[in-house]
């Protein structure tokens, strides 16, 4: 059957993809417009499982807070080239799964791609973007914290995001030295906020580190464990946040930074995440 062109601009308008892609799909589900979206899915689905083994380490973080910015979420949003990580369609994608994730409260990734939108699935979003842009698209990372106030940070490029959670805040500025500690962490990539969240298993590797490079440097076997302790402590203050040295004032510790803007602020959770 004749496809005419308002037709194959409908289903383009429809569903995003390209105007020869719209113009077989219709033609091939005889201008049944559900048939011809469930041939786009299939075209999106094919190239999916096609590039299932492709590289996604391209992409872009999106990250948001609510209106009292006590709760935020970031995501990283995966594909397999710059070119398409800054492409609108990508971008509103990343938009959508955020916004959605942030007020649908989804558990875990796969549930975010759970939530309908305007009646589809966005797994579904995913697929018929994958279908039309031929590139895989998959959500690396899903993170989402709460606390008195979350502070999102988007390094440049948006290759890397930040939530950050703070507690004790009371009358404090929190949103410049907040974005200062978000800095931080994109830069310094801290193990974890204090020493004692450090995971045990990290710390006691860090001692037969420590022990093992003392006995290869001929000390005494009954000193190890004071050498591998002191070390130990060296590693808490290079990698665990509140102990860092501030990039922009070496002199003082991140505990020390957020103490000088009010008493007893500190950091209760951060996230992380990158597209690589």
């Amino acid at each position: 059957m004749a496809i005419s062109a308002q037709d194959v601009n409908k289903l383009r308008q429809m569903t995003g993809a390209g105007m020869m892609d719209c113009k077989k799909a219709l033609s091939e589900a005889n201008g049944d417009f559900e048939a011809a979206i469930d041939i786009l899915r299939k075209k999106g689905q094919k190239v999916s499982a096609s590039r299932a083994d492709k590289q996604a380490s391209e992409g872009a973080v999106f990250a948001t807070t609510n209106s009292e910015g006590t709760e935020g979420v970031i995501i990283a949003l995966n594909c397999e080239t710059d070119f398409v990580a800054k492409n609108d369609e990508f971008v509103k994608l990343g938009e959508t799964l955020i916004s959605n994730a942030l007020s649908k409260n989804p558990s875990s990734a796969q549930d975010l791609q759970n939530i309908q939108v305007d009646g589809r699935a966005i797994g579904d979003l995913m697929t018929d973007l994958m279908g039309k842009i031929g590139e895989k698209i998959e959500i690396r990372s899903f993170e989402r914290v709460r606390g008195e106030k979350v502070v999102p940070y988007i390094h440049a490029g948006a290759k890397l995001g930040v939530l950050v959670a703070f507690k004790g805040v009371g009358g404090a500025h929190i949103n410049e030295v907040g974005k200062d500690v978000a800095m931080q962490i994109a830069a310094m990539n801290p193990v974890a906020v204090d020493k004692n969240d450090v995971d045990p298993s990290t710390v006691q590797r860090e001692i037969e580190i420590g022990k093992d490079q003392a006995r290869a440097e001929g000390k005494p076997e009954e000193m190890l464990e004071k050498i591998a302790v002191g070390k130990l402590n060296k590693f808490y203050k290079e990698s665990t946040l509140l102990n860092q040295s501030f990039v922009k004032d070496p002199n003082k510790s991140i505990s020390q930074l957020l103490n000088d803007v009010a008493k007893g602020l500190t950091v209760s959770e951060f996230k992380r995440v990158s597209v690589a």
